[in-house]
């Protein structure tokens, strides 16, 4: 891992144990999978690079409105097919030919890849990526080193 990637797990894994609270953001007292990749981002990069409007538990699915895929290619870095790299913002379809409605940053990817989320019931923790997580990612991301 290089610094950079290396200071975005770290970021992460300090978050473990915040328990999971809808629309929030704030380590220690409660966020969902996307305030962490916010409260990350915040450490790494600082100021946020938009506001994020209210959002519900369904993301768009009614609609089929990717927002959360747009809002990626906005602000993240795509990575090439077949890259896994630590630090890397996973971008998840929970169910086949649903809206993308779940976000976790890559821990080590060798020997036993992981990744770090904010999970419903469960609130920030680190999980496998495990074949059942790995066929539900749909894009890979990284966290750029400066504004964009």
């Amino acid at each position: 891992m290089n610094p950079h990637q290396d200071r975005i797990v770290a970021e992460a894994r300090s978050w473990i144990g915040t328990p999971y609270v809808h629309q929030a953001s704030v380590k220690g007292a409660g966020t969902d999978c996307l305030g962490l990749l916010r409260g990350v981002w915040r450490v790494v990069l600082g100021q946020e690079p938009e506001r994020v409007p209210a959002y519900t538990a369904d993301w768009a699915e009614p609609g089929r409105d990717e927002v959360l895929m747009r809002a990626a290619f906005r602000w993240l870095r795509p990575v090439a097919k077949g890259h896994k790299g630590a630090g890397d913002v996973l971008l998840f379809r929970m169910r086949q030919g649903s809206v993308a409605k779940h976000i976790g940053i890559a821990g080590p990817c060798a020997p036993n890849p992981s990744f770090i989320h904010a999970y419903t019931g469960h609130g920030v923790i680190e999980s496998p990526l495990s074949e059942p997580w790995g066929r539900r990612v749909i894009a890979r991301f990284e966290i750029p080193e400066g504004v964009l």
